[in-house]
């Protein structure tokens, strides 16, 4: 610095700093292909994108750099997924781009409506309606007045649904039965159906039916009666369902002959149905359900079934696997120590409302368990008023290697030492409800799911003093009854009276 000059004073306020070079930006890639409408077509159009500029001379191309292993490139979403191996060649819905079919689906409901175009596919195989208070004619109607209709367009149908729809008429049902040969199930449940229809319907199609679901009225004992002649000699699945109400229409079951005209049945259910079984015929041998393997006539008004109507129906149930009664006070333990099934898997007996109190404390609900612990994962004695020696017998009778996955015991008297000890010999048990149970401590007295909850139960149990107790000696099973001379050769159950 040159003498005599002076120094500037120094600006206290800080200089702002450079900014930081701006990071270039890649265009985004043009589209592979481009979807465009016109006059009701969808087009798809190859993509327009500029061609390759020309290299430089000398200059060494831009390395890439090198894809993580594993890493695999974002396919683009208008690229067709990779077509499955062994793909039939009319799979053209795993071929097309997924925006592509979308909008092609759209501008074909949009132009025809959705029923049509369902129907000049061909191809439907399940088709339902839900809730609908008119039209379901005009969907399933004769050939002749409407050329698009399910019952011409759509011959590989199988199943149809018509759940909670009015109006559904004769001649549409019968229309479907003539003109779909595969069909093989049929829902019915909450729709109002036109007198006669369904029985019309079994004449055309019941020979090839194989799943039926109906809901109890004043017209369902005209289609068992059907089913009991003969029209359905497939029969796989019937379920007749009163709902959530009592059934205002007590319904007669021919037992027997449903057994001779159904033999390949193998689900039943009557839900809250009020019904009682038809005088059984003088028949050399009743033949039985041999292929069931779930009943299910569980209820919500008492009453239900007894020992002897029991009896008629699994005479011949060796498979059955699940037995509903929820709700049939009348059924006692020593009724279902006959039934024929070896390996039974779900067991419900509860009684979830104060209707279907038993008239008096049973007992034997430890022979049941014995029986079937190889092969039970529910059982379900809510409600029953069993005794604690009883109830601990039944619960000793599950141990490490038992299949016993959920239990119930809602309202009834199992005593903590038992249930700690079940909880000990059981970790694979994963449901367990003690609500109502007066005997257990405060903080288990509820629904428990998982292991979690299970071990903070079993904690609980522990923490309050309740040790378990060794296991009890397991129950003789009671002895048959013996038969009257004469009812085996009868094929009548010396209780059918009661």
């Amino acid at each position: 610095m040159a003498a005599g000059e002076r120094r500037r004073p120094r600006d206290p306020r800080p200089r702002p700093r450079s900014a930081p070079p701006r990071s270039r930006r890649r265009r985004p890639a043009p589209p592979e292909a481009v979807l465009q409408e016109a006059s009701g077509l969808v087009l798809l159009l190859p993509g327009a994108r500029s061609p390759p500029r020309p290299r430089r001379r000398g200059v060494a191309p831009p390395r890439r750099t090198p894809r993580a292993r594993g890493g695999a490139r974002a396919p683009s979403p208008l690229r067709p997924p990779p077509a499955p191996q062994n793909c039939p060649p009319d799979a053209w819905g795993t071929r097309l781009p997924l925006p592509l079919l979308l909008r092609v689906l759209g501008a074909a409901v949009a132009q025809e409506g959705a029923v049509p175009l369902l129907c000049r596919l061909r191809r439907l195989r399940d088709f339902a309606l839900t809730q609908w208070l008119s039209g379901v004619p005009a969907v399933l109607q004769v050939p002749p007045r409407r050329p698009q209709a399910l019952a011409a367009a759509c011959p590989l149908l199988s199943s149809l649904r018509l759940r909670h729809c009015r109006g559904v008429t004769a001649a549409a049902l019968g229309a479907v039965g003539t003109h779909c040969p595969r069909l093989e199930s049929l829902d019915l449940q909450g729709s109002q159906v036109e007198a006669g229809a369904v029985p019309k319907f079994l004449a055309v199609a019941g020979a090839r039916l194989r799943q039926m679901w109906l809901s109890c009225g004043p017209r369902t004992g005209a289609v068992l009666a059907s089913l009991a002649g003969g029209s359905c000699p497939q029969l796989q699945l019937l379920e007749v369902d009163a709902g959530q109400q009592r059934s205002p229409h007590p319904l007669q079951v021919p037992v027997e002959q449903l057994q001779a005209a159904c033999p390949q049945l193998q689900v039943l259910r009557l839900l809250n149905v009020s019904w009682w079984p038809r005088a059984a015929p003088r028949l050399p041998l009743a033949p039985g359900f041999p292929q069931l393997q779930e009943l299910s006539l569980a209820t919500t008004t008492g009453g239900g079934a007894g020992d002897a109507v029991l009896q008629r129906l699994l005479r011949a149930s060796a498979r059955l696997r699940l037995l509903d009664l929820r709700g049939c006070a009348r059924v006692s333990p020593r009724a279902l120590l006959r039934l024929p099934c070896a390996d039974l898997e779900q067991l419900h007996l509860g009684l979830h409302c104060s209707a279907c109190a038993p008239p008096s404390a049973p007992q034997g609900c430890a022979a049941l368990a014995w029986r079937w612990r190889h092969s039970l994962r529910e059982l379900d004695l809510a409600g029953h008023c069993f005794g604690e020696q009883d109830l601990a017998q039944a619960l000793a009778a599950f141990g490490p290697g038992a299949p016993l996955r959920s239990l119930d015991l809602a309202g009834t008297r199992v005593a903590p030492e038992a249930l700690s000890a079940l909880l000990l010999r059981c970790p694979s048990l994963c449901y367990l409800d003690v609500s109502s149970c007066r005997r257990l401590p405060r903080g288990t007295k509820r629904a428990h799911r998982g292991p979690r909850e299970l071990g903070q139960c079993l904690s609980l149990l522990l923490g309050a003093g309740t040790l378990p107790r060794d296991p009890p000696e397991p129950p003789r099973p009671p002895a048959a009854p013996p038969q009257p001379p004469g009812a085996a050769l009868s094929g009548r159950d010396p209780a059918a009276g009661q």
